[in-house]
């Protein structure tokens, strides 16, 4: 779903999955966890300082996401797996900006 911004950039949602390696020694997001299969996208690897305790892991991704991309941290929302390695976030922002910082972080 997509909305139209004053600037000539167009806004919209763009979903992800995410492959989380809590308690890393920093954050760092990017490469890829496994293989792409037909009709799934990559999954996005996210290592966080932060140990899966008390959700603490989730809000890092979720910190970590948001700046990775350049987005304010209300602009990344998880979808499903709160308690899962493995999430499915929602990104809002300029789709074609979304759809480029992703390829880049993928290759690392």
């Amino acid at each position: 779903m997509a909305g139209e911004q004053g600037c000539g950039e167009i806004l919209g949602h763009m979903r992800l999955q995410v492959r989380v390696k809590p308690g890393a020694s920093r954050t760092k997001v990017g490469g890829e966890y496994g293989e792409a299969s037909p009709g799934q996208g990559a999954t996005l690897i996210v290592f966080v300082a932060q140990r899966a305790v008390d959700g603490a892991a989730t809000e890092g991704v979720l910190k970590a996401v948001a700046k990775a991309f350049g987005l304010r941290r209300v602009d990344v929302n998880l979808v499903r797996g709160q308690t899962s390695r493995t999430k499915e976030l929602q990104l809002r922002g300029e789709e074609h900006g979304l759809a480029t910082r992703l390829a880049e972080l993928l290759r690392g």
